[in-house]
Order: C-alpha cells, then sequence, then structure tokens
C-alpha cells in the first residue's frame, strides 16, 4: 500500500503538472470506485467539470485537490485515496487504457488523469464547496498529526505509548496515533532507533523516544527524496517506481546481511503484517 512517501511523490508531481488545465470531463469505468456522490458518476463528473485543479495537498494517505471554478470562485475538492494498488497517472488520452482502469478525467490541451486500481479498494470524491472534507472525506476525521507537524513531539509520542501495551510496530500502524506511516517506513524506523517490533509501547524510555521520533522523520524525508518504495503497485504521476527499496535498511530484506552488523535480517508476523527487524541491531 502507498504510504505517506509515495502519496507525497504524487501529490507533488501532480502539483507541478495540473494548474493552468481545466477539467473538460471524464468517463467512469467502475461506479463503485466513487465514494461521493455515492456510486454517482454522473453528479461526480458534473461536480468537478469546468474546475480547474489549483492546488494539491495531502492528509497521511489521502489526497486533496483544490478545484477552483473558471469565474475564481471556490470548486470543492477532487479527493483520492489510492489504498493498497490505487495508481493516478498523467497521460497523453491516446494512451491505449488500461485492464485496471476505473476513472479517466479529461484535462484541457489534450492530457488525461487516470485512476488505474486492480484491487479496486480505492476511492475518489468529490467535495463541494462549502463543505468541510472531513466532512464528507470521514477517514479524515480520525487521524493523528503529520509526522512532521509540531504537534507530533517525542512528548505526545510517549504520553500516547504510554497508554498501550500493544506491540509498538502494532502502534505505529495505528493512523490515529501518527497520519501517514506504514508498514514500510514503521520497519525502517524501528530499525533505526533499535527497537525491536515486539517492544511493548509503553515499555518504550525516553531516550528510545527521541531516536524514534526522530528516527521516524528520518526514513520519510529519505524515502520522500527517493521518491517512495519500489514495489510491485506504487507508480508516481509517470508511471515510475521509487528508488528507496534499494537503500531499505531492513524491509523485504528477510536472510540478507544487516547492512550495519551482517546479521541475517529476521521477519515475523504482527497482527496479518509482516515485520521485518535485525536481531543484533534491535535489542
Amino acid at each position: 500500500m502507498p504510504e505517506l512517501p509515495e502519496v507525497e511523490t504524487v501529490r507533488r508531481g501532480l502539483a507541478r503538472v495540473t494548474p493552468g488545465h481545466r477539467l473538460e470531463g471524464g468517463q467512469v469505468l467502475l461506479a463503485r470506485a466513487i465514494a461521493h456522490p455515492a456510486h454517482n458518476e454522473a453528479v461526480f463528473l458534473s461536480g468537478i467539470t469546468g474546475s480547474s485543479l489549483s492546488a494539491w495537498h495531502r492528509r497521511g494517505k489521502y489526497l486533496l485537490g483544490q478545484l477552483t471554478r473558471a469565474d475564481g470562485s471556490a470548486g470543492g475538492y477532487l479527493g483520492v485515496h489510492l489504498r493498497m494498488t490505487g495508481q493516478l497517472l498523467w497521460l497523453d488520452p491516446k494512451t491505449p487504457v488500461q485492464t485496471h482502469c476505473r476513472v479517466r478525467l479529461w484535462l484541457s490541451d489534450h492530457h488525461e488523469l487516470r485512476y488505474v486500481d486492480q484491487r479496486t479498494f480505492g476511492r475518489l470524491w468529490w467535495v463541494p464547496p462549502g463543505a468541510a472534507p472531513e466532512s464528507i472525506m470521514t477517514g479524515l476525521q480520525t487521524l493523528g498529526p503529520e509526522p512532521f507537524d509540531e504537534g507530533f513531539s517525542p512528548a505526545y509520542l510517549g504520553q500516547r505509548l504510554s497508554r498501550s501495551r500493544r506491540p509498538i510496530k502494532n502502534a505505529l500502524l495505528d493512523q490515529r496515533l501518527v497520519a501517514g506511516l506504514g508498514n514500510i517506513y514503521a520497519d525502517e524506523a524501528l530499525f533505526l532507533s533499535g527497537l525491536r517490533p515486539l517492544t511493548l509501547s509503553d515499555r518504550v524510555g525516553p531516550k528510545q523516544l527521541q531516536r524514534l521520533h526522530s528516527a521516524i522523520r528520518e526514513v520519510l524525508t529519505t524515502s520522500i527524496e527517493s521518491g517512495g518504495t519500489t514495489f510491485s503497485d506504487y507508480r508516481d504521476i509517470y508511471g515510475i517506481n521509487g528508488n528507496y527499496g534499494g537503500v531499505a535498511w531492513v524491509y523485504d530484506r528477510e536472510g540478507q546481511p544487516c547492512r550495519r552488523c551482517a546479521t541475517p535480517i529476521c521477519r515475523l508476523k504482527l497482527a496479518g503484517r509482516s515485520a521485518h527487524y535485525c536481531p543484533q541491531c534491535q535489542c
């Protein structure tokens, strides 16, 4: 599933190419891809048509395209969540339509924004002008602070973790704790902070909290600079994988030597998700 660095990479790409282009219509190939208006592709398309995507914002793993009408008034937002396999691709409309294409949005000057999603878990929303995005995209209501916000501090992290007996890996995947962090970067942050995935959240000490807080920001920054991680379903708006996977410390490296101590990387299952760690560096 695309995590914060992958979604941020897509956001930055869209922010470069869409301003100045007007939405001229589109085609919904899978009705359930439209979350609002619920499965109503006609209202969705009429709501966004005629507006320009003037800016893009990210909240956790959600994308919000700011819509501006021709007269300069607010047109609401185009909301997107890629979920497991969603991709937003910036294409020439003449490009053959992919098997798993779900929504096509036609923009001025012969450009197309195409939503492709093999597993069909992703969703798009039209948030009408005047409506708060979180009132329509209800998943926004429960998100914790962004990892780079002032509100996400070591003190905040310690306060929240002290109330939990969950393994620290499970806690970090909770979007109510911190928005946008997922399986890949939780593994990486735990490695850099020297914590094992099974460490109980309320057993993380003050110095470990400082290291964990810094590690979360470090791995996310590094991955954003690399354009995200290479995995089967992630692509940026041009269809290109990210480069972070080639320098990952532990993620998806089971059996390979640790880049620090050469001990083979281990993998375990936690709540149905894989967790990778070095048994020597993470004590």
